[in-house]
């Protein structure tokens, strides 16, 4: 029988393939509003969900609002204000993004085969997935010139360390103390790209940061 976390994991994979293949920056700020949905919602049904407090079930909510509402709200508006819907001449194509996302999984299947840890056989699936999120978050940092799908990179690679500590982690409310700690971290930093976007599409009239190299002393 499939347990529910296969079937969220599968759709946070499938989340980040559909990441690294689209062009459209509103259907990438839709599916990392889901992404982080998802992610939030991961540890409530894992194999420690008898352990799971009043506490954490009053903090999950939170996580998923910041997570799948607060922040994608600030991208939509974003993308919005920028008038911008595609990404037209990323530094890594879309063809190349997506096998690389696909060796991506493997070789994260790789690399948990090879640890010397015991885990049971979803967290080695929400390891594996961890792993995945996190490595296509770097390239889509590093593969795109919009300051916006670059913030998207930003949080799929916040959404990765929460799945790899969601694995490793032996106790719920320690995962959850330090998932707050990362996202009033995050939500800083995205009002803050937010405020350095606004900025570069003032100055520039587009939001490709490559046009920083132009800036002079």
């Amino acid at each position: 029988m499939i347990h529910l976390t296969d079937v969220i994991l599968s759709i946070t994979i499938l989340s980040v393939l559909l990441t690294l293949g689209s062009n459209r920056l509103m259907a990438l700020v839709k599916i990392i509003a889901l992404q982080g949905v998802l992610v939030s919602l991961t540890p409530l049904f894992m194999e420690h969900h008898d352990k799971l407090t009043g506490g954490i079930l009053f903090l999950t909510p939170i996580t998923v609002a910041i997570k799948g509402l607060v922040i994608p709200a600030f991208l939509f508006f974003a993308v919005k204000k920028a008038s911008i819907r595609r990404e037209i001449e990323p530094i890594i194509s879309y063809h190349a993004s997506l096998f690389a996302g696909l060796a991506m999984i493997l070789v994260s299947a790789f690399i948990v085969d090879r640890l010397p840890l015991n885990l049971p056989g979803s967290h080695a699936l929400l390891l594996i997935t961890g792993i995945t999120t996190l490595a296509a978050g770097l390239l889509l940092m590093m593969g795109r010139r919009k300051g916006i799908t670059q913030v998207i990179g930003y949080l799929m690679l916040e959404n990765g360390i929460y799945l790899i500590g969601t694995a490793l982690a032996r106790e719920v409310h320690t995962l959850h103390v330090l998932e707050f700690g990362i996202l009033l971290d995050l939500l800083a930093g995205v009002m803050i790209m937010g405020i350095i976007l606004t900025n570069i599409n003032r100055a520039f009239d587009d939001m490709d940061t490559s046009l920083l190299m132009r800036l002079k002393d």
